[in-house]
């Protein structure tokens, strides 16, 4: 029974892995794209926004589509297929294509991520939810940083294209893996129903906006930051700025902890901790030293993280019958925010510049913590897992 629930958690940390390792990798080379296909790097950040889009359509009909087929056999059948798509988008001849290629991407990410959390709430119960939930983002926290890591020092030493041939062999490898390790679940004949209006429910709401908020921070801050430090006085190029999501190596180390130390503890308590994490590191980033700025967006990631992985498992706890409808209208909103994360700063970015994208960052994350507050119900920790 113990290796196979181990197998099980390591195959859940790569889930997190695969459902990331593509979703924002090309935040690192926006320059390159504009250079490439002689667009701005405004225009190059529909890159990150169409697929985001794309998961925030597809996530809502996720449940519907898989019903009838075992969810370890979908989030592993997905994890593969990604490379498909990965793979055309480093033989694409124009911009358009590679939207049209990172759409697709989206449309197959939530068959991984929308499947991998209902997969966590059908298998644990009460606390051990968000302790599991948390070695899940740990694991998207591993595939964001590879992701863009591997596309920025790839493209600056090699060239942009051979980073996405890398790309989907590291998806082949990945999908690999979950296949052999994630083990059956057990039968949803009775847990997978149609969404009613339990899904709409006001701690859930409070959940949605949560996620859109949280992943509206994220992506705010790093594909602000990133045009931030390409220009003077910094000038990182595409390798360096890759090289800047190390930063997210904290998140992978205090994720699981706090996942582990808190599963008895109300999820708002979490968040409030995440919140605090997120304001003061968003406000670090204002020092102008590049030292301050790396530590900052450390502790602004953990904090959206750890964020993440409560609203995640506060959603598939409370959820209940109607858990996977409600990760999947979670996950809409999550994307939508994180498509407004991306498109909604430019405006203010071009006017105040980074000081005006880091006060509506703050913003988000007080407004976070503000609804959680308002509309998140403490739950009385469960134990008891479900074998």
């Amino acid at each position: 029974m113990k290796p196979r629930l181990h197998c099980a958690r390591l195959a859940l940390f790569l889930c997190g892995c695969a459902a990331f390792l593509n979703l924002y990798a090309t935040q690192s080379i926006l320059q390159v794209f504009a250079a490439q296909f002689h667009i701005s790097a405004k225009t190059a950040g529909w890159s990150i926004t169409v697929t985001t889009l794309a998961v925030a359509m597809t996530a809502p009909f996720v449940s519907r589509l898989t019903r009838h087929f075992e969810q370890h056999i979908v989030i592993s059948t997905a994890a593969l297929l990604l490379a498909g798509p990965v793979l055309m988008t480093a033989y694409a001849d124009s911009f358009a294509q590679v939207l049209v290629w990172r759409f697709v991407e989206g449309m197959l990410i939530p068959f991984v991520f929308a499947s991998s959390v209902a997969y966590i709430g059908d298998r644990w119960r009460g606390g051990t939810v968000t302790e599991v939930t948390s070695l899940y983002v740990a694991g998207t926290v591993l595939g964001g940083l590879g992701g863009r890591f591997i596309t920025g020092v790839v493209t600056e030493y090699v060239g942009w294209r051979e980073a996405f041939e890398w790309l989907a062999v590291l998806s082949l490898m990945v999908g690999g893996f979950i296949q052999f390790l994630l083990p059956a679940n057990r039968p949803r004949a009775q847990q997978v129903q149609a969404a009613s209006s339990g899904v709409w429910r006001k701690p859930l709401l409070a959940a949605y906006a949560v996620g859109f908020c949280v992943l509206f921070s994220q992506v705010a801050a790093f594909t602000y930051a990133g045009l931030y430090l390409g220009l003077p006085p910094f000038n990182l190029g595409p390798a360096a700025l890759g090289t800047l999501y190390m930063v997210f190596l904290l998140a992978l180390v205090v994720i699981p902890i706090a996942g582990r130390l808190s599963k008895a503890r109300p999820h708002v308590e979490l968040l409030s901790v995440a919140a605090i994490l997120g304001v003061c590191g968003a406000a670090l980033t204002l020092v102008p030293s590049l030292w301050c700025i790396v530590v900052g967006l450390a502790l602004s990631s953990t904090g959206v993280f750890l964020a993440q992985a409560t609203a995640n498992a506060f959603t598939t706890a409370t959820a209940g019958a109607d858990k996977a409808a409600a990760v999947g209208v979670y996950l809409t909103c999550y994307y939508l925010g994180g498509s407004c994360g991306a498109i909604v700063p430019a405006l203010i970015w071009e006017r105040w510049g980074w000081a005006g994208c880091v006060g509506l960052i703050i913003g988000f994350q007080v407004l976070t913590l503000l609804i959680a507050l308002a509309g998140w119900k403490p739950l009385k920790p469960e134990l008891i897992r479900v074998p």
